[in-house]
């Protein structure tokens, strides 16, 4: 091979940096079509599938073939991204809908084919996504003027008020990732998936499933549920009367030394605590069921089960539940939890649990660590009453952890 062609010499590079791999399929794939040069006709499904995987025509529409020239296609991108172009500014390029690598040269004018590889990146968060973050912000506005008319905290709140600790408010957050066609990339779509809650973890799957996961890409985006701005801006005024220094973090960013600093207040959804999950029921009297809509009491093996997901677009009544705690996690930290199963559960535990006046059973149980269950009803989305149902001491203070 004459190096010194400048698509030849870029493709040595690439090989050189083991950017396919240094054998295996994907490796095969991309000297396959390097071997094919840079202005031979984009390549047909069946070509590859008997060319690089010896698969015979009967099976030239197998997924197999998109879903490792996807593969290939993203390893060349991330390659570029954090290294610089080749000698006179090449690069090579395999551009989406087109089983072919092409040279990229600075004084080259872009092609329509090139350019379709920046339009599969515009992507945007569900509208409903965007709104929660706009009810934060709104929910900001009105803190100073509710504040005002709050009296002294109720006994929830007293253990962190008497601390000196700064306050960590944790919003239950989900990480989503773009799943794109190679072929037909119009049809992309963001997916949230219980098994997929870091680019980590999708990672390590793409590699374990490919077939599923191949097609995934990361697009650095995390999403809030619409209850936790209904949460927030009813705690925010607490510790704003309490002249506490607060911080607000997504629950993927707490680390675990942040128990040694701060105080900890989790506003969100049960399915969203990430590693206050296991913090706050290693040694509770509950623990979550088969999946985040359930909840079983450990005491008597009750099973308390969210009904908002097969409800909530029907005009029908249904229970959802919501979960309050508060203990001391390792690192003496004080612990709040503030925790829906669903929305609906989230949206009407957080004024009882701010209120000036808790319930009787509540207000003695919070005067140490504790844990309460509220029942919620609920109607398309909307808390129409709540009920409290537990209120029950739990580990000592500072026993959290045992």
């Amino acid at each position: 091979m004459d190096v010194t062609h400048p698509f030849e010499a870029e493709i040595a590079r690439l090989q050189h940096a083991g950017v396919p791999g240094t054998s295996g399929r994907l490796r095969d794939l991309f000297d396959w079509l390097a071997q094919r040069g840079p202005d031979a006709a984009s390549a047909s499904q069946a070509e590859i599938a008997e060319g690089v995987f010896g698969v015979g025509s009967s099976d030239a529409d197998d997924a197999t073939v998109r879903v490792y020239v996807h593969r290939l296609r993203k390893k060349i991108e991330d390659y570029y991204a954090g290294n610089p172009a080749g000698a006179g500014g090449a690069k090579i390029d395999l551009p989406a809908g087109t089983y072919a690598l092409r040279l990229m040269l600075p004084e080259a004018p872009p092609s329509a084919v090139s350019a379709v590889p920046e339009q599969k990146r515009q992507w945007r968060l569900p509208v409903w996504s965007w709104l929660a973050f706009a009810l934060l912000g709104i929910g900001a506005l009105f803190v100073a003027q509710k504040a005002i008319s709050m009296t002294q905290p109720n006994a929830i709140w007293q253990p962190l008020i008497a601390s000196d600790r700064p306050v960590l408010v944790v919003l239950g957050d989900y990480y989503i990732f773009g799943e794109i066609d190679p072929v037909r990339p119009e049809e992309g779509r963001l997916i949230r998936d219980f098994r997929v809650n870091s680019a980590q973890d999708l990672v390590a799957l793409q590699e374990a499933e490919p077939d599923r996961y191949g097609y995934a890409e990361d697009q650095g985006l995390n999403y809030l549920p619409f209850s936790a701005a209904y949460a927030l801006n009813d705690v925010a005024p607490i510790l704003h009367n309490a002249g506490k220094e607060v911080q607000i973090i997504p629950a993927s960013a707490l680390e675990p030394d942040m128990l040694n600093r701060y105080d900890i207040v989790y506003l969100g959804l049960l399915s969203g605590m990430g590693m206050l999950e296991d913090v706050n029921f290693m040694n509770s009297t509950f623990h979550i069921g088969e999946s985040y809509d359930e909840l079983r009491d450990k005491t008597n093996a009750r099973l308390y089960t969210s009904g908002e997901a097969r409800s909530v677009a029907s005009p029908a009544f249904y229970r959802d539940y919501g979960y309050i705690a508060r203990g001391v996690a390792p690192g003496g930290a004080v612990l709040i939890v503030l925790a829906g199963s669903r929305d609906t559960g989230l949206r009407g535990i957080t004024p009882m649990a701010t209120a000036d006046d808790l319930p009787d059973e509540l207000h003695a149980a919070a005067d140490a660590p504790f844990e309460a269950l509220v029942q919620i009803t609920g109607k398309q989305g909307a808390d129409l009453s709540s009920r409290l149902l537990i209120a029950r001491p739990r580990a000592q203070e500072g026993d959290i952890s045992q």
